[in-house]
C-alpha cells in the first residue's frame, strides 16, 4: 500500500468533538472520519509540485504558502489523532493543521501562483522534465504535466473551498 498525503478541511467544533472522543474512550478512539467530499488525497505530487515551483523561480512568498499548504503547521496539538491503535498518519510525520486563519491566507496565495507558467519552464520533453524534478517523477504515468496541474488544482481549489467555509485543514500521510 502506497504512503499519499492526505488534507481534511474540517470545523474546529469536529476536531474539538474527536479531541473529546479520544480523552473519553478507554482506548483513544478520537472517531475521526471526515466526510470523504471534505478530504483530498494529494498522491506523491507535494514533492514535485515544490520542485516545480522552486525550478520555475517562484517568488519567497508564494513557496512559502505552498509550503505551509503542504506542510501544516504544529501550533494545533493533534497528538490524540496520532495514538496507537487509532493513529490517522502511522507511516509518516505527526499530523499537522493550519487554523482557518491561515488558511485564509494560504488560500489567496494559492491562487495567486500561475501555475502552467511554472509547468512551462520545463523542458518540453516529459522525459528530460522528469530527470531535472527528481523526486520520483520519472515514475508517473499518463503524462507527468497533466499531473501535476490536476493536483497543484485540486489541491488550490480544496483550498479555497475550506477558506469560504471558514474550516480549518488537517494534514497527514496515509
Amino acid at each position: 500500500m502506497a504512503v499519499t498525503q492526505q488534507l481534511a478541511r474540517i470545523r474546529a467544533e469536529y476536531l474539538a468533538s474527536c479531541r473529546q472522543s479520544a480523552d473519553e474512550s478507554p482506548d483513544g478512539d478520537h472517531l475521526w472520519d471526515p466526510p470523504s467530499a471534505d478530504v483530498l488525497d494529494l498522491d506523491w505530487a507535494p514533492f514535485i509540485v515544490e520542485r516545480v515551483c522552486e525550478l520555475g523561480g517562484l517568488d519567497d512568498v508564494h513557496r512559502n504558502a505552498l509550503r505551509q499548504a503542504l506542510d501544516g503547521d504544529t501550533a494545533i496539538d493533534l497528538a490524540f489523532l496520532n495514538t496507537h491503535p487509532h493513529a490517522i498518519g502511522p507511516f509518516g510525520p505527526d499530523p499537522t493543521a493550519l487554523s482557518a486563519a491561515q488558511v485564509a491566507c494560504v488560500a489567496e496565495l494559492l491562487g495567486q501562483i500561475e501555475f502552467p507558467a511554472l509547468l512551462a519552464a520545463l523542458p518540453t520533453d516529459e522525459t528530460g522534465a522528469a530527470s531535472l524534478i527528481g523526486h520520483g517523477a520519472d515514475k508517473i504515468a499518463g503524462g507527468l504535466k497533466k499531473y501535476l496541474l490536476e493536483h497543484f488544482n485540486a489541491m488550490r481549489e480544496f483550498y479555497h473551498g475550506a477558506s469560504q467555509r471558514q474550516l480549518l485543514v488537517v494534514l497527514w500521510w496515509d
